[in-house]
C-alpha cells in the first residue's frame, strides 16, 4: 500500500513544477480562464426583513433554514447587527431565487 502522504506530496510537487514551467514560458498549451467573484453583498435591516417576508417565513423558520439563531435574525432585522460572509451569500441566493429552499430540500412544505 502506498503512503498517502507521499502521494499527496508528489501530486503537489508535480503541480508546482508545472506552474513554474508555465511561468517560464516552457509550456504553451495551457488553458487559462479568468475568474471573477462578485463581492459579498451587504444587507441592511429593512432588506433582510423584506427578503424574509417575500419568502413568507417567520423569523424562526428563516433562522433555522439558514442555520442561525432566531436572536441573530432579530438582531439583523433591528439593525443591531449585519449578516457576514456565508450568511450574506446565502441571503443573496434566497433573494435571487424564492424557491431555493424548496428546490434544495432545505424547506419541505
Amino acid at each position: 500500500m502506498k503512503n498517502k502522504g507521499n502521494t499527496y506530496f508528489n501530486s503537489i510537487m508535480t503541480g508546482l513544477n508545472e506552474a513554474l514551467e508555465v511561468s517560464k514560458g516552457h509550456i504553451k498549451a495551457v488553458k487559462r480562464r479568468k475568474v471573477t467573484i462578485s463581492p459579498v453583498p451587504v444587507y441592511d435591516a429593512n432588506k433582510i426583513k423584506k427578503i424574509r417576508e417575500s419568502l413568507n417565513l417567520s423569523q424562526m423558520i428563516f433562522a433555522e433554514a439558514i442555520g442561525v439563531s432566531v436572536k441573530t435574525v432579530e438582531a439583523w432585522e433591528s439593525g443591531r447587527n449585519k449578516p457576514q460572509g456565508p450568511a450574506s451569500r446565502f441571503i443573496q441566493l434566497l433573494e435571487q431565487d424564492n424557491h431555493f429552499l424548496e428546490e434544495h430540500q432545505i424547506l419541505c412544505i
